[in-house]
Protein backbone atom coordinates (compact mmCIF):
# COMPACT_ATOMS: atom_id res chain seq x y z
CA UNK A 1 0.00 0.00 0.00
CA UNK A 2 0.82 3.54 -0.27
CA UNK A 3 0.80 5.73 2.74
CA UNK A 4 -1.54 9.15 3.35
CA UNK A 5 -0.90 11.70 5.47
CA UNK A 6 -4.31 12.89 7.19
CA UNK A 7 -5.74 15.90 8.39
CA UNK A 8 -4.20 15.66 11.49
CA UNK A 9 -0.42 17.16 9.58
CA UNK A 10 0.65 19.86 11.56
CA UNK A 11 3.07 20.53 8.98
CA UNK A 12 5.80 20.26 10.83
CA UNK A 13 8.49 19.86 7.27
CA UNK A 14 10.01 16.91 9.03
CA UNK A 15 8.20 13.86 6.41
CA UNK A 16 9.79 15.35 3.05
CA UNK A 17 13.25 15.18 3.02
CA UNK A 18 12.94 12.05 4.66
CA UNK A 19 11.39 10.23 1.57
CA UNK A 20 13.79 8.69 -0.65
CA UNK A 21 11.77 8.55 -3.99
CA UNK A 22 10.55 12.08 -2.73
CA UNK A 23 6.79 11.11 -2.73
CA UNK A 24 5.92 13.79 -0.04
CA UNK A 25 5.29 17.33 -0.84
CA UNK A 26 3.07 20.47 0.25
CA UNK A 27 -0.34 20.03 -0.61
CA UNK A 28 -2.78 23.10 -0.84
CA UNK A 29 -3.43 23.22 3.45
CA UNK A 30 -0.86 19.67 4.55
CA UNK A 31 1.49 17.21 2.99
CA UNK A 32 0.38 14.60 0.94
CA UNK A 33 1.97 11.78 -0.53
CA UNK A 34 1.97 11.12 -4.70
CA UNK A 35 0.90 7.19 -4.36
CA UNK A 36 2.17 6.91 -7.89
CA UNK A 37 6.02 7.10 -6.26
CA UNK A 38 5.59 5.86 -2.82
CA UNK A 39 6.89 2.49 -2.06
CA UNK A 40 6.66 3.03 1.65
CA UNK A 41 10.55 3.25 1.86
CA UNK A 42 10.76 -0.39 -0.21
CA UNK A 43 14.25 -0.57 -1.70
CA UNK A 44 15.50 1.92 0.71
CA UNK A 45 15.01 1.36 4.65
CA UNK A 46 13.17 -1.20 6.48
CA UNK A 47 10.42 0.83 7.72
CA UNK A 48 8.65 3.93 6.01
CA UNK A 49 10.52 7.14 7.23
CA UNK A 50 8.41 9.59 7.46
CA UNK A 51 6.22 6.93 9.74
CA UNK A 52 9.38 6.87 11.81
CA UNK A 53 10.12 10.73 12.62
CA UNK A 54 6.11 11.98 12.53
CA UNK A 55 5.50 13.33 15.45
CA UNK A 56 1.95 13.39 15.46
CA UNK A 57 1.23 9.97 13.81
CA UNK A 58 -0.59 10.68 10.85
CA UNK A 59 1.03 8.78 7.81
CA UNK A 60 -1.40 5.78 8.05
CA UNK A 61 -1.92 3.02 5.04
CA UNK A 62 -3.91 4.37 2.31
CA UNK A 63 -6.74 1.97 1.74
CA UNK A 64 -6.98 3.51 -1.57
CA UNK A 65 -3.86 2.05 -2.95
CA UNK A 66 -3.17 -1.79 -2.03
CA UNK A 67 -0.38 -2.77 -2.74
CA UNK A 68 1.74 -5.55 -1.86
CA UNK A 69 5.43 -5.93 -1.19
CA UNK A 70 5.70 -7.88 -4.91
CA UNK A 71 4.14 -4.27 -6.12
CA UNK A 72 5.93 -2.38 -4.36
CA UNK A 73 9.57 -3.61 -5.14
CA UNK A 74 8.25 -3.11 -9.33
CA UNK A 75 7.19 0.26 -8.63
CA UNK A 76 10.51 0.98 -6.36
CA UNK A 77 12.38 -0.86 -9.97
CA UNK A 78 10.29 1.41 -12.31
CA UNK A 79 11.02 4.36 -10.48
CA UNK A 80 14.89 3.43 -10.04
CA UNK A 81 15.31 3.07 -13.65
CA UNK A 82 13.30 6.74 -14.63
CA UNK A 83 15.79 8.45 -12.13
Amino acid sequence: MALMITDECINCDVCEPECPNEAISMGEHIYQINPGKCTECVGHFDEPQCVQVCPVECIPLDPRHIEDKETLWAKYRRLQASA
